[in-house]
């Protein structure tokens, strides 16, 4: 810096003459002119190659969609004149079907089947729950009476989603007997359509969107759906304005960004299927080649104004003095440049370990986790079965069963704890509902009740007659009530009485209290914390509070836990209480 200020005094202030900023103009005009022009004609050429690709991908997204359909409209005709269908249907006996139903469902890829009776009784389905539900009333049964071939139907769910069904009667001496039903599974369509830059969206006939990538659309007009946009931010705009000025006149505008549209009618009942893709790549490639011409052009001013400039460096030892001291500055950036990438490759290294070491701290409290709460439900388990044995002993086979379907029920609880639990190591989301805090707690008793009965500990339960409605995943919130149950279940093993006591209450917040008579809490600042317990070896690992903490923490609450009058503990979980305009809307 010394060098350079010497030398800008010692040299003389030469004003640029007449020619030289002739030529800079001049240049400077060309490079302008080059820049329009190259723009216009890279735009519209990548503009075409851009269109050129979204017309075979488009092609490629109708064809598969009208495969997908026209593969799973010969299935009904196919089961209608199968024989195990046929005789099942004619003799009531349904004992194979529905696994026979399963097994064709792997083979064609549907998303399900239902074997009706002629009344619209299911008798048989892939799904086990629809069996003997109702279906006299459905579009798909009701057309397929009145028609001798394969009737499409659609209708929309619950959720919003749209069902597309094959249905067929099936025939027998020249009467009807039934009707086979096959939900085509389009919904893996927008799963796959989830991966890419574009917006797709399918109307029907009545141009209603029945498939789109973006959940929201479903069920409204293209023109309201276009509409569905959070409103882009004050920066996000400058940066549109800056960016569109390299683009050909656009087709439309999704989400405040230009988008080429791309619309064909397919050979599927009027439907039609739009394709919107991003104009984003051309505007890279076209902003990549503008950057080297300027790139080039500045290059060129710059060799101008050298050669306009040649005069002011007369002195060529002062410059060739301060030509090597920028080269030993330049040398010594280089070196502190290949320092701080040695740390941040270090540094990347020690993140990586790090990262590794705590998957691995996860993967161990996971699995510690799984075996703590499936401790529960394998003991009910046991009991149920033994129950069972006994009954079967006694010539009772009715109520034997009865113990089975408690235990199939404990399984079904045990698959949903360890989905539930990966869940909660992930952090991912949940499928909430309102919920009932009264029928939470009647189901967490019901599956402690053989311990609750083993320990004759008397339960108390004080519960107000109006529903308490919170926003929750049902099998996560009797988890939190399983997990302070069995917690006060094993502070009263040693108390002479026994007693817990359960209160639910509704403010302006729903409180669940579970309190007991044990010997109270010894550390109220360390419960909460993974695998801290006060149990002995082989009976807890000191998770199912931290747990519970968490699963409350992801609802919008708080569990809290502090000393009793007269002895034992007090646990609370308050949750956000749910309105009665909250649950009209749901």
């Amino acid at each position: 810096m010394v060098t350079a200020q010497k030398t800008k005094e010692k040299w003389p202030q030469l004003s640029m003459s007449w020619r030289g900023r002739i030529a800079v103009l001049a240049i400077t005009a060309l490079g302008v002119f080059f820049v329009l022009a190259t723009n216009q004609l890279l735009t519209a050429r990548f503009t075409e190659t851009t269109r050129n690709q979204a017309k075979v991908r488009h092609a490629l997204y109708s064809g598969n969609l009208i495969s997908e359909l026209q593969r799973n409209s010969v299935v009904p005709l196919l089961l209608s004149r199968d024989p195990g269908l046929i005789t099942a249907l004619s003799t009531d006996d349904y004992s194979q079907a529905s696994q026979g139903l399963i097994s064709y469902t792997k083979e064609i890829g549907s998303a399900s089947m239902m074997l009706l009776d002629e009344s619209g009784r299911a008798v048989a389905a892939t799904d086990r729950n629809k069996i003997g539900s109702q279906h006299r009333t459905d579009p798909y049964f009701i057309e397929a009476l009145r028609s001798n071939e394969t009737v499409f139907t659609t209708f929309r769910t619950d959720s919003g989603a749209f069902v597309f069904n094959y249905s067929r009667k099936i025939r027998a001496d020249g009467e009807t007997i039934g009707v086979i039903v096959v939900e085509t599974d389009l919904r893996k369509f927008e799963q796959s359509w989830a991966g890419i830059s574009e917006a797709i969206f399918v109307t029907n006939s009545e141009g209603l969107i029945i498939l789109a990538t973006e959940p929201r659309w479903r069920g409204m007009m293209e023109s309201e759906a276009l509409q569905v946009h959070t409103a882009p931010s004050a920066i996000r705009r400058a940066l549109q304005a800056g960016a569109d000025w390299t683009t050909v006149p656009v087709d439309a505008y999704l989400k405040g960004e230009a988008v080429l549209r791309q619309d064909s009618r397919t050979s599927f009942r009027g439907w039609r299927m739009t394709t919107f893709t991003p104009y984003a790549s051309v505007r890279e490639r076209v902003n990549g080649v503008l950057a080297l011409e300027i790139m080039a052009f500045a290059l060129l001013l710059a060799i101008a104004f050298y050669f306009a400039s040649r005069k002011a460096r007369a002195r060529s030892f002062l410059f060739q003095q301060e030509s090597a001291d920028l080269r030993q500055l330049n040398e010594a950036l280089q070196r502190e440049i290949a320092e701080r990438e040695r740390a941040e490759r270090n540094l990347e290294v020690a993140e990586q370990t790090l990262a590794q070491s705590s998957k691995l701290a996860a993967l161990g409290e996971m699995s510690a986790a799984v075996s703590h709460e499936l401790n529960q439900p394998l003991a009910a388990m046991k009991t149920y079965l033994a129950g069972a044995r006994l009954l079967l002993q006694r010539k009772r086979p009715e109520e034997a069963l009865s113990s089975f379907q408690r235990v199939d029920d404990l399984i079904e609880r045990m698959t949903s704890i360890t989905r539930q639990l990966k869940s909660y190591a992930r952090k991912g989301g949940d499928a909430f509902e309102p919920i009932d805090m009264r029928d939470a707690l009647s189901s967490a008793l019901s599956i402690m009740e053989p311990q609750l009965n083993q320990q004759e500990t008397q339960i108390t339960r004080t519960v107000p007659r109006m529903p308490v409605m919170v926003m929750a995943d049902r099998v996560r919130l009797e988890q939190v009530i399983i997990n302070l149950l069995r917690n006060a279940m094993d502070a009263v093993k040693s108390t002479v009485d026994p007693s817990i006591e359960i209160i639910i209450a509704a403010g302006e917040t729903s409180t669940l209290s579970v309190r007991d008579n044990g010997s109270g809490i010894a550390d109220l600042d360390s419960l909460f914390e993974p695998f801290y317990t006060t149990k002995v070896p082989g009976e807890g690992v000191g998770l199912g509070l931290a747990i519970s903490s968490g699963i409350v923490n992801d609802l919008g609450g708080r569990l809290t836990a502090r000393h009793a009058r007269g002895g034992g503990a007090v646990f609370e979980m308050q949750l956000p209480i749910l309105e009665d305009d909250a649950q009209a809307a749901e």
